[in-house]
């Protein structure tokens, strides 16, 4: 089988292309900071901020494609330490795209909804970059450094995900369940729209730009929807205790970090080439019991 190298599978997202593209691939994973082994996978501990190693790494595996999801993802710690985290975000994944120009192999880069400041909801793929965070400078400059290094790479724009634990990671909705669960107050955006999907179904649109996009790709759900709605629904399907759920809005909440109201992303370019989110309820009770 073809070789393929995933960078961040101690990450949510690069986990879960590792459990969906292993059957069809022979597939290397790196991590750093967190270990992980999972049946199936080469998994290979490297820096990939070091260039050294990095390049080691290209020439160790000679990988036929790669999926770059590896990152330093919260927006608040991003905004506290923006040197640090321009190591990972920016420097490393421009190197990346580098080494795969150099071996001419397909490149996929998982971005964010959050290059956009929220004003001019739902963004298309042509729309311009209006990032209000450090996070989202990042992720833009990241995106340009990548494509000038290397046009055929895939820039992939995630949304707001969720889904079944990894060993080493969880979603935005598992502190959610146990809060309520142990009877705790949540509290939770009425005024922060976004387009999430389940991190399966965004799995399975990062192998399809793989195989058949340059250039960007967003991949949001079909719904748009409020973080205190998610709650409801969440509340609703998992059949959880709702006493404890309640709203409140962005301005009420500190934070390092800037965060647009409406991120929404219009995915229509991704469904047209086959990229199929269930509903959110549907997706919701296709997690059911194993959350």
């Amino acid at each position: 089988m073809k070789r393929l190298l995933i960078t961040g599978i101690s990450g949510f997202l690069g986990w879960h292309i590792c459990q969906l593209s292993k059957g069809e691939w022979n597939v290397y994973g790196t991590c750093f900071s967190k270990l992980i082994n999972s049946p199936g996978i080469n998994t290979i501990n490297v820096d990939l901020t070091n260039f050294p190693e990095l390049k080691q790494l290209f020439q160790d595996i000679k990988p036929d494609a790669v999926i770059h999801t590896a990152a330093q993802s919260n927006p608040n710690f991003c905004q506290m330490h923006p040197q640090e985290t321009e190591l990972i975000n920016v420097i490393a994944s421009g190197n990346i795209a580098g080494l795969c120009a150099d071996y001419g192999i397909p490149c996929v880069f998982t971005s964010t909804d959050l290059v956009f400041n929220g004003l001019n909801p739902p963004y298309r793929e042509t729309d311009p970059v209006s990032p209000i965070s450090y996070y989202g400078e990042q992720k833009v400059r990241a995106e340009n450094m990548m494509l000038t290094r290397y046009p055929r790479t895939a820039i992939c724009r995630m949304p707001l995900m969720f889904g079944q634990a990894t060993p080493t990671a969880t979603s935005f909705i598992q502190p959610f369940i146990d809060i309520l669960q142990a009877g705790g107050e949540l509290k939770l955006f009425v005024d922060e729209f976004r387009t999430p999907v389940s991190g399966a179904t965004a799995a399975k649109g990062i192998l399809l730009a793989l195989d058949n996009i340059q250039g960007y790709l967003h991949l949001g759900g079909r719904e748009r929807i409020s973080r205190y709605d998610f709650g409801r629904l969440l509340v609703d399907v998992l059949k959880l205790p709702k006493t404890g759920l309640n709203y409140c809005k962005q301005a009420e909440v500190k934070m390092a970090a800037p965060r647009p109201p409406d991120v929404s992303l219009d995915s229509s370019k991704a469904f047209a080439l086959g990229y199929n989110p269930l509903s959110l309820p549907e997706e919701l009770e296709a997690l059911r019991g194993r959350l």
